[in-house]
């Protein structure tokens, strides 16, 4: 039987158990929207910006396990895609995103909103095709589902042009067998892993170090009993929080620039590093030269270029996650570690991350989000109010963050808790923003008013750019420039000093959200925190938006300034040597 492309693209979508579908129409993709027309089994979900539909897909994506999936048209509509595709492919998210493009005959004649966007997203994603023939497209479409799951999972693009929608072709869509994270080179060797474990086993001062392969693999359960069965601690990047529950015996903290003391300390002070599914980035390490210094380092990940790209691994496993973590478990023993892990216990007690102060705090925020929803998914955007969020939520296997960890995308949270309650439409959704983070996708209100969808928006309001500020006053002399999200014209030129004379704030959060639809909430103190967040929680069909308003000069410590290590930290903006 002959269809059309476009025909064969929903088909393909169906065959891939597709449901959801996030989509910005335009000329050179009306035909696919035609043939998605009246379709009952798949939920078009209609954003108000390209860059919101992405992040949201990619939010659908991490909550749900599934493939996330996205359709715009060419040119602007492609190119507003890609700092979305970026972000989902560095932090391993599955996403298949499609664009219109123009006809074929059309291709390299600069023709209206023609854009080489399979070139433009190469580097970003790990499958990006342009269809020429119209009998390639099946083929094509498998491919990428193919690509965005299997192996370390990613973002593939495939771009359609006009004439291979409206061409008539084959029907056929190729068969979908069980494939994906089953393949078998991620299997882990038992060889290998039992030699790993063995120097685990011989170390006095061991540590695991979970990143976010450990969720993207669903390892979290076997990660937490492999720590259990061999007593030793655990420490975490800002993506592998959660993996064991922050109130768990053995989780010691985040690692990292604005790790906390005792998890630092860790991992500069360990004998064995025994790392899964993180490929050390700048973030974590600090110092490369002096990270993890005395200790032996076991590295597996899914992605072989990974071992040794940061930090030379001493024994490496090429290995998916769970698999590898499975069968450690087949070599895991009780460990005597005992005085190692009451050490660890003393750091955590005597430098605590604790924010002092009278005044609302971002931890006093925080602690009420823990108190007011036990179950959710919280999806932060990027800045301080991401640091506040991994350093003082609560999570666990019913407490799941979604946040940008690579690319580190302000304007991720809004549209990522949107896709996020779309997928999970019976689980509370929290997002976190700050008030810069807040108006880069701020328009994505208006898709959770017409759909329906009551997350809850908390605004971390300092009037900053916080964490550039924070730099600012700790690194450059409190020279604020371009941060002060309260500067007019006429404002003092080298101001650095926030008070009552400065003008007031742009926009008005709470009349924003009353304008669009949404409920406006703003607090001040810290007695009003519970009552918003309840009051919030239970508004069942709009988004309740909560400006927070903080100190405006409030910092996230502790922090290792740049080209320390680890154990050289500020707390308190004082200065701790190891």
């Amino acid at each position: 039987m002959k269809i059309t492309g476009a025909e064969l693209f929903v088909k393909a979508l169906k065959k891939e158990k597709v449901d959801t579908l996030f989509a910005y129409p335009g000329g050179q993709a009306i035909d696919l929207f035609d043939a998605l027309y009246g379709e009952e089994d798949i939920n078009v979900i209609l954003p108000r910006h390209e860059q919101g539909l992405v992040h949201a897909a990619d939010g659908y994506a991490r909550s749900t396990g599934k493939v996330g999936v996205c359709l715009v048209t060419s040119g602007p509509g492609a190119t507003n895609l890609v700092t979305g595709i970026a972000t989902a492919n560095y932090d391993s998210v599955p996403l298949v995103c499609f664009t219109g493009q123009v006809p074929t005959n059309l291709i390299g004649k600069d023709a209206f909103q023609e854009v080489n966007i399979a070139e433009i997203t190469k580097t970003v994603s790990k499958y990006a095709v342009t269809v020429r023939k119209r009998e390639d497209l099946a083929g094509a479409i498998r491919n990428a589902f193919l690509a965005a799951k299997s192996g370390k999972p990613g973002v593939a693009v495939v771009d359609l042009p006009k004439d291979i929608q409206q061409e008539y072709g084959s029907d056929v869509y190729p068969e979908i067998t069980d494939d994906g994270r089953g393949d078998p080179d991620i299997f882990a060797d038992n060889g290998q892993i039992k030699q790993a474990m063995n120097l685990l086993c011989n170390a006095q001062r061991p540590v695991f170090l979970v990143g976010g392969g450990v969720f993207i693999s669903r390892a979290q359960r076997a990660m937490q009993l492999l720590a259990e069965r061999t007593g030793v601690p655990v420490v975490t990047t800002i993506m592998g929080k959660g993996a064991l529950p922050a109130a768990h015996d053995l989780y010691v903290g985040n690692i990292g620039i604005h790790g906390s003391y005792a998890a630092n300390m860790t991992v500069s002070k360990c004998d064995v590093l025994f790392a899964v599914g993180t490929r050390f980035n700048d973030r974590i390490t600090g110092r490369t030269q002096q990270f993890a210094p005395g200790a032996k380092l076991v590295h597996i990940d899914i992605e072989p270029s990974n071992i040794s790209k940061n930090i030379a691994a001493d024994f490496a496993v090429v290995a998916d996650a769970k698999a590898a973590i499975r069968a450690c478990l087949e070599f895991a023993q009780p460990l005597a570690v005992g005085e190692w892990v009451h050490q660890i216990q003393e750091w955590k007690r005597t430098y605590p991350i604790v924010m002092k102060g009278d005044k609302m705090t971002p931890q006093k925020i925080m602690q009420g989000i823990n108190q007011v929803f036990d179950k959710a998914v919280i999806a932060t955007d990027v800045g301080q109010n991401q640091l506040w969020a991994t350093q003082f939520l609560d999570l666990h296997e019913k407490k799941k963050l979604l946040t940008s960890g690579g690319l580190g995308t302000m304007g991720y949270g809004i549209p990522a808790g949107i896709g996020a309650k779309i997928g999970n439409p019976e689980t509370n959704v929290v997002v976190v923003t700050g008030d810069g983070g807040m108006q880069m996708n701020i328009q994505e209100l208006a898709t959770a008013v017409v759909y329906e969808l009551p997350i809850v928006i908390c605004i971390l309001n300092n009037g900053y750019l916080g964490n550039v500020r924070q730099w600012q006053e700790l690194f450059f002399d409190r020279r604020y420039q371009s941060t002060c999200m309260r500067y007019r014209k006429s404002c003092f030129a080298k101001c650095n000093t926030p008070g009552q004379s400065c003008p007031p704030y742009t926009p008005d959060f709470v009349k924003l959200a009353e304008s669009y639809g949404a409920k406006g909430i703003r607090v001040s103190d810290e007695s009003g925190i519970l009552a918003a967040l309840k009051m919030a929680k239970h508004t069942k069909t709009v988004p309740t938006v909560i400006e927070f308003l903080i100190d405006r000069e409030a910092n996230v410590m502790p922090i290792v300034p740049a080209g320390n290590a680890l154990c050289d930290m500020m707390l308190e903006q004082e200065q701790f040597m190891d």
